[in-house]
């Protein structure tokens, strides 16, 4: 007598069953990583050399952001977070300590090159852009970007008594 052999399909491994609670923990468990890494990328990144530096000076306060080409904000200081207050907040000192401030970190972060654009007509106009130049920083460019207004609104009607 021959013995047949019999095809056997192959027995498949039934995954344990899971809860609905226990699939979305190990969802945001697996989020959570993929955040982690993109983090530790994202600290990692190059900044380019050249970008912008925007200058706010109002009469009560100094506030200096520099970003990327692109307007990703690399580095920023205002005259509150460099530890003045009051009256001192708008002075041209503190404007100065507020551009070296931000230049600083954005120097470390590689930035060699910036456009100065101001807005504003405040005290620390000129020392936060010579103080950008004393960090080491080239400032190819000075624009004065103060908002102008036009005509304004239109005006209230004639009283009549």
């Amino acid at each position: 007598m021959s013995e047949e052999i019999k095809d056997q399909a192959p027995v498949e491994e039934q995954k344990p069953v899971m809860s609905e609670a226990q699939a979305i923990l190990s969802a945001d468990a697996a989020s959570a990583a993929a955040d982690a890494e993109a983090a530790k990328k994202k600290s990692k990144a190059k900044v380019m050399p050249a970008g912008i530096a925007f200058i706010r000076a109002t009469y009560n306060n100094t506030l200096v952001s520099i970003a990327d080409a692109r307007g990703g904000v690399i580095s920023w200081s205002s005259s509150g977070k460099a530890g003045f207050k009051g009256s001192r907040k708008s002075t041209a000192f503190a404007a100065t300590m507020v551009a070296q401030d931000a230049a600083r970190t954005a120097y470390a972060r590689g930035m060699h090159e910036v456009e100065v654009r101001m807005q504003g007509a405040g005290a620390g106009r000129e020392s936060a852009v010579r103080a950008i130049q004393s960090v080491g920083i080239h400032v190819t460019c000075i624009k004065d970007c103060t908002p102008v207004a036009h005509n304004g609104c239109r005006p209230r009607k004639r009283r009549r008594v």
